[in-house]
């Protein structure tokens, strides 16, 4: 470390001091203030950063050390998961309600009074979902919206933001579908962020932060298919 604060943001630009300055405590914290502009989100996500801070609070970017990262071929599928999944219960799209999967993981979750994805996280976001940025994936009972999840396509990195589940299993069958998909459209991995125990589960695990930003910068002007987000894949 360079320094015992974090990098103050200039305005009018989306510059971001290089991710081994981040501190270690709280781990990753790099950067404070600037703004959720599309430039500066695409700008921060290109080099394995991104924003988390509540409402209330100054703006805060972030770049963990280590990174958690789901690699397809270590995607774990429990028993209860895959009778879902061949009944084929329920109806998954893609792209097709990103606002409502945002709202339904901003809501307050058990043990918390408040949400990180605020109104001002939710506009920028879905700024970049215009754009094709932004990809959401949905979970239906009938006309129901039931669970799903969302997140930032760099190239062929797909970085996950937040799932949300009202009905058992939901978010996991969205996460289930995801990893198929990308894996078919040439996707390398899921950057996952920050470890959980839900993730680890799941087959989630670290990676050194200097090991994800170099795959990162090999990996995120690589073509995708961004029209395949549009389709619907149950």
């Amino acid at each position: 470390m360079t320094s015992l604060h974090p990098y103050a943001l200039l305005p009018n630009t989306t510059e971001f001091p290089p991710v081994e300055q981040a501190l270690s405590e709280p781990n990753g914290l790099l950067a404070i203030g600037g703004d959720l502009k599309p430039q500066r989100l695409i700008a921060a996500y290109r080099q394995g950063i991104f924003p988390w801070y509540t409402l209330g609070s100054p703006l805060l970017w972030w770049s963990p050390d280590p990174r958690c990262v789901l690699r397809f071929e270590d995607f774990k599928l429990s028993r209860s998961l895959q009778k879902n999944l061949r009944n084929k219960a329920y109806r998954v799209t893609f792209d097709q309600a990103f606002r409502e999967v945002m709202q339904a993981c901003a809501a307050p979750r058990e043990g918390q009074d408040d949400s990180w994805i605020t109104q001002a996280m939710l506009d920028a976001y879905y700024r970049l979902h215009q754009s094709g940025v932004a990809h959401s994936v949905e979970v239906w009972d009938g006309e129901h919206l039931i669970g799903g999840l969302y997140g930032i396509s760099t190239g062929r990195v797909f970085c996950g933001e937040s799932m949300f589940s009202k009905v058992t299993d939901a978010s996991k069958i969205a996460l289930a579908i995801l990893v198929e998909k990308l894996q078919e459209w040439d996707y390398c991995l899921i950057d996952c962020q920050i470890t959980n125990k839900h993730l680890t589960r799941m087959g989630a695990s670290n990676m050194p932060r200097i090991e994800f930003v170099r795959l990162l910068c090999e990996e995120r002007d690589k073509l995708t298919v961004p029209e395949a987000w549009k389709s619907t894949p149950s």
